[in-house]
């Protein structure tokens, strides 16, 4: 479903193919095994990586922990609750039946749910597929944490966002939605009057040979299945249980690293689907003024080092999860995680880039720039999706900074050229009809130009009495398993997020704080006795609210 920590190798063996690759292939495999080795340690919960190469696996094995209470270590063979990569197996669904002449992306909703009420608007397959439906996502509405473990049929989630308002026309933005892929779980229901999971199982496991691949269950044994976890505090405990059929077409199904890998060579042998549905679902789409966006139908293009990927990834309760595919180098990374503490998505990212010959730079490689030089890109860049970034210089030092949000340090590698902390995002200024101009990289390139606007100034900090700070304490839950903690030492107050560290915020007036490390604001609510009841995170343009818990 969503989207969102540290871990090292504990002993498993590691299979690998035998390939003519040498000192090369052996440096890449180092790399790649300390990265991993790094990332998830010993007697925590763990992850498997898989990395194929122009037709070898090249890279095969588990770290740390499938089960704690058990001590089991994991294995490449274990199963995974696959969250939000079960997306693209609901694409490739739909192109499917469309192939079939059952369907078209193009036909409306109502066609095939004929009461859905669309508030006047037209809304198609595509406006699905693509997350601009404009639909609210239900794993965003209030009500629905409340109902984690409540077992509901696809019909009986509809109704929890189908009399929703709409966020936008159908088309106007992109919006990552869950409720976009229950409808499309419901319509290929509707269409081959048979049950998604089954329509899954009979049309892609078992003709892919997807033997260890299933429609996730809490009843049933699967051998194998690496258990879930989440971190509460500075402690792991088991993931917070979710009915899977909830997630349903968005986000329920599971697998390992070598079904995936099959999943993808399928894909790219056009064994599902032609060469041209394919091409729709990978290469991004338009909105309906032109502008270009990066998702297509259950998978994301960007770039790699300059290279195109295909990627997404999924989170869900104990799981997060990730898959790059290099096209133009046929390089594939699937990493798999039983916590949701501990994103795989940006260590997939660099693994692809060494099996491609091309790592990403680290800060060991900054140079040193005098202070003309530095500061000769510092201005303020307007991007296609309206988002500011203003680049800075302080004491010597360039940052980044969007829209209101946390500054970052980033790192000159070349005059032109900086790159942040971790590697992966990057900056290329250039001069263009006398005006700067910024390649900015992440995932995907997107250029910003020049425009006249001063950066916003440092947040002022205000001190509140530690009387008013107490009352700030307890959990606020946000989501199903996503809660935020609000602690006070010594006159300094900090929140925690699930599976992420603790952070202090400050504030800029009583109820309002506001994070340095990330760009994000906590607003909290009071009733009319003046007792704090809730709170609403402010990020990346969007709230999330929640009421206080404890």
């Amino acid at each position: 479903m969503k989207p969102i920590h540290p871990f090292q190798v504990l002993f498993v063996l590691l299979s690998l193919s035998i390939f003519p690759y040498g000192l090369h292939a052996q440096s890449d495999i180092n790399a790649i095994d300390k990265i991993l080795s790094e990332k998830y340690i010993e007697a925590e919960p763990g992850a498997t990586a898989l990395v194929y190469r122009k037709g070898d696996v090249i890279f095969r094995k588990g770290f740390g922990l499938a089960n704690l209470e058990l001590n089991v270590p994991m294995r490449p063979e274990n199963v995974f609750e696959i969250g939000s990569i079960t997306k693209q197996f609901t694409a490739v669904a739909i192109l499917m039946l469309e192939e079939q002449g059952k369907l078209s992306i193009t036909d409306e909703i109502t066609k095939f749910i004929p009461d859905y009420p669309t508030h006047g608007k037209s809304i198609s397959i595509h406006h699905l597929l693509n997350h601009t439906s404009g639909i609210k996502s239900y794993t965003s509405i209030p009500s629905f944490r409340e109902n984690a473990r409540v077992d509901m049929s696809p019909t009986e989630l509809m109704d929890v966002f189908k009399n929703e308002p709409m966020d936008f026309e159908p088309g106007a933005q992109f919006l990552y939605n869950n409720s976009g892929y229950i409808l499309l779980g419901h319509i290929i229901e509707v269409v081959t009057e048979d049950t998604y999971e089954n329509f899954i199982q009979k049309n892609i496991f078992e003709p892919l040979g997807m033997e260890n691949s299933y429609y996730g269950s809490h009843k049933r044994i699967i051998d194998n299945r690496a258990y879930g976890y989440q971190k509460d505090g500075d402690t792991f405990v088991n993931a917070d249980y979710l009915s899977m059929t909830l997630p349903y077409a968005a986000g329920s199904l599971m697998s390992t690293i070598d079904d995936l890998l099959k999943w993808q060579l399928a894909l790219n042998n056009y064994k599902l689907i032609s060469k041209e549905s394919y091409e729709k679902a990978i290469n991004g789409s338009t909105l309906n003024n032109g502008d270009e966006i990066g998702y297509g139908y259950g998978l994301r293009k960007g770039t790699t080092q300059g290279t195109k990927s295909i990627s997404h990834g999924g989170g869900i309760f104990g799981y997060t999860t990730m898959g790059v595919y290099l096209p133009e180098e046929d390089i594939f990374v699937s990493i798999l995680s039983n916590c949701n503490c501990n994103s795989p998505s940006d260590v997939a990212v660099k693994i692809a880039a060494i099996a491609m010959g091309k790592p990403f730079p680290s800060i060991q490689d900054a140079i040193t720039l005098n202070e003309t030089e530095m500061s000769r890109w510092t201005g303020s860049y307007e991007f296609p999706s309206g988002a500011i970034r203003y680049v800075t210089m302080k004491d010597g030092k360039i940052y980044s900074q969007r829209d209101d949000g946390q500054k970052f340090e980033i790192f000159p590698l070349a005059p032109d050229h900086f790159i942040f902390e971790d590697g992966t995002i990057s900056y290329k200024f250039s001069m263009v009809n006398g005006k700067k101009q910024a390649l900015f990289t992440s995932g995907e390139a997107i250029v910003g130009h020049e425009i006249d606007k001063t950066p916003p100034s440092d947040k002022v900090v205000i001190e509140l009495p530690s009387e008013t700070l107490n009352q700030y304490m307890g959990k606020y839950e946000l989501q199903p398993g996503f809660i935020i903690e609000i602690t006070v030492e010594s006159n300094q107050i900090f929140a925690q997020a699930t599976g992420q560290p603790k952070l202090e915020i400050f504030a800029e007036k009583e109820d309002h704080f506001f994070l340095k490390e990330v760009a994000a604001q906590l607003v909290f609510k009071r009733s009319d006795d003046k007792k704090v009841t809730g709170v609403t995170l402010l990020q990346g343009g969007q709230e999330m609210s929640g009421k206080r818990t404890d």
